[in-house]
């Protein structure tokens, strides 16, 4: 088995040390990074999903894996920027303001770095402004919303506004999940897409910005 097999299994199986020593092993050969990046990490993280749909993975799971996959990363980027390996999307996620809740949205950006996007996380209760704030400094190109509550969910149509106002909404494709958000929901508010589940929002990401 080669190296770059053994690193894609170790990212499946969540061996975070393995997953460490063998990126370091790989980039000291003449495997370029963005190999490694897409054949080792992506293409581990591709199988996570699938396995997850096919429920041979659960939440668990794809939490050890994604942190496994977080490890491989931390080493892999210095050299990706190097070399001069462009993000295949920029996504601004965050919780919406009043929602402390945070497993969910961690999952789906952790997915989304492992499918080859640049992830800006603005963490919890993350206000309308800063969402508008951070898409406009970075150039975003994809805004996710988290809520776990009825309660909090309805300031996803105000993070949706804030852009609106700010000139942006044309700029970023929008979507939104958590435990009581639905596809109609997405619609009543103007997001661009919904995300059922982590592997289902890159999924949904990927299509909203035309990506294979």
């Amino acid at each position: 088995m080669s190296d770059i097999s053994m690193l894609k299994e170790a990212v499946i199986k969540g061996n975070a040390p393995q997953t460490k020593e063998l990126t370091q092993k790989i980039l000291q050969t003449k495997v370029s990074p963005e190999t490694v990046l897409k054949e080792g990490l992506i293409a581990a993280m591709q199988e996570v999903g699938d396995r997850f749909e096919k429920g041979e993975f659960f939440v668990p799971e794809m939490l050890i894996s994604a942190r496994a996959m977080k490890e491989g990363m931390a080493i892999l980027k210095p050299a990706l920027l190097k070399q001069g390996v462009q993000a295949i999307g920029k996504v601004v996620i965050g919780t919406v303001k009043g929602d402390l809740h945070d497993i969910g949205k961690n999952l789906v950006a952790m997915m989304l770095e492992g499918a080859g996007f640049e992830v800006i996380d603005l963490g919890t209760d993350a206000s309308p402004e800063k969402f508008t704030q951070t898409v406009k400094e970075h150039g975003a190109n994809l805004v996710g919303l988290s809520a776990l509550l009825t309660t909090t969910m309805l300031n996803m149509k105000s993070i949706i506004a804030g852009l609106q106002s700010a000139g942006l909404r044309e700029k970023v494709k929008v979507i939104i999940g958590g435990a009581p958000v639905t596809e109609a929901y997405a619609r009543e508010i103007g997001a661009d897409g919904y995300g059922q589940d982590a592997s289902h929002a890159v999924r949904v990401a990927k299509q909203l910005l035309a990506i294979s």
